[in-house]
């Protein structure tokens, strides 16, 4: 749009530098180039200023073929635009939400990884109790204790922003229930156990067509908390990272399942704000930990179903290329309208740019018309009788004498010219 708005506004300059040219009788390059110009006169090539009392005729004007172009210009510019947004946003991507089984739930088969790091300066050695899964809700019969090793590898990595904890569960399926993950960090001598911060990096990818992969990252520090200052995370109560797991079918690549990794919330637990709280957190030991959490849900009552829906037709399109088209012939339509209305010199340019090719015209006939009577019976015998002899607005040239192809027809023969 940049590009066409930039065009239209040098044409018009440059039939506006066009215009103020000399015109020096037809002969100049500025005349010809706003015949030119007018030639192009092909969307308001007629009576701009209707008259009931006078014929409608036919009109090229040069302001006419100045505004055709740009209205040409504009409109290609325009379903330019037009067909690039068809091709980039031909269609939408529509969320269907589906009940789901247990049989659909089953065909879930998902490579999972979550990587939650803790921002600190300690390291893995400061790492304790990551070896259990805790399966059901608490207080409830169902809620049960398993070895984290049968359902997801894990391990801890030493890194520049802290120690990262690393799940990883190949070929999982949906399991009904929360899940719970726990660890914790101690001191240390000279090494206190303290963060200020969270990473987390969620990742789902299907098992048997790994090209596509969901997933979602951030990290979560005291300033993106409702908390007024700085936090220091330490103590007994657990920081909760609340993720949930939506099942998802991609209709448009197959029917790509997919689980879609969420961090929903995040409770955070104890922390210190004030540095002399810190220092005595320091200096006991019952706040020397810090306890972290996944719990993790699997929203298995529904399917969310995404599919691409065409939003362009073919009738629509052809509305839309009609609208562009009405739209700019009206734009300059009305431009041509006011300066014609405006100037009274523009109503009759036409008329003028016409006189002046007609006199060049005949001008040039003339020319034309000497030179071939000087090359055919020579200069001399050229007589041109005066003005007076003038009859019915036309000048008559005398007879000629001595050429024999006339005095072989033995009959008198005179040339009228006639010229404005």
């Amino acid at each position: 749009m940049k590009v066409t708005a930039v065009a239209v506004v040098i044409w018009v300059v440059f039939c506006v530098a066009v215009r103020l040219g000399d015109v020096r009788a037809g002969r100049s390059f500025w005349f010809r180039a706003r015949c030119r110009i007018a030639s192009l006169d092909l969307r308001f090539a007629t009576e701009h200023l209707l008259d009931d009392q006078k014929v409608v005729r036919k009109r090229k004007t040069e302001l006419g073929g100045m505004f055709s172009v740009a209205s040409w210009i504009l409109f290609i510019g325009l379903l330019t635009a037009l067909l690039y947004q068809i091709i980039m946003k031909r269609s939408i991507e529509v969320h269907r939400v589906k009940p789901t089984n247990v049989s659909e739930l089953k065909s879930f088969s998902n490579d999972m990884e979550f990587h939650i790091t803790t921002i600190s300066s300690m390291s893995c050695s400061h790492l304790r109790g990551l070896d259990s899964l805790m399966i059901g809700t608490p207080g409830f019969i169902d809620y049960r204790a398993s070895p984290l090793s049968t359902y997801a590898d894990y391990a801890c990595h030493n890194t520049t922003m802290g120690p990262t904890i690393s799940l990883k569960c190949s070929s999982c399926h949906v399991l009904l229930g929360d899940h719970h993950i726990s660890w914790k960090f101690v001191d240390l001598p000279d090494s206190p156990a303290a963060a200020v911060g969270f990473r987390f990096n969620l990742t789902a990818r299907n098992h048997v067509r790994n090209k596509h992969v969901s997933f979602v990252s951030g990290t979560l520090k005291p300033e993106s908390l409702p908390c007024d200052g700085p936090k220091t995370f330490r103590g007994p109560d657990m920081n909760i990272l609340k993720i949930h797991l939506f099942p998802q079918r991609f209709n448009k690549l197959h029917n790509l399942q997919l689980i879609q990794p969420l961090l929903h919330d995040f409770l955070p637990g104890s922390s210190f704000s004030e540095v002399s709280d810190l220092r005595a957190s320091l200096q006991s030991s019952l706040n020397g930990v810090v306890n972290t959490a996944l719990q993790i849900r699997y929203l298995s009552d529904y399917i969310v179903e995404t599919d691409n829906e065409n939003v362009f037709g073919l009738v629509g399109f052809l509305a839309d290329i009609g609208g562009l088209y009405a739209i700019t012939l009206a734009i300059f339509l009305y431009f041509l309208l006011q300066c014609e209305a405006r100037i009274k010199k523009l109503q009759h340019e036409d008329s003028l740019m016409r006189d002046i090719r007609s006199q060049r015209r005949a001008q040039q006939h003339w020319d034309k018309l000497r030179k071939y009577v000087n090359y055919t019976w020579g200069r001399s015998n050229l007589v041109v009788k005066s003005r007076s002899h003038r009859q019915h607005g036309s000048l008559r040239i005398g007879s000629f004498h001595g050429i024999g192809s006339l005095h072989k027809n033995k009959a008198t023969k005179h040339i009228a010219l006639y010229f404005d």
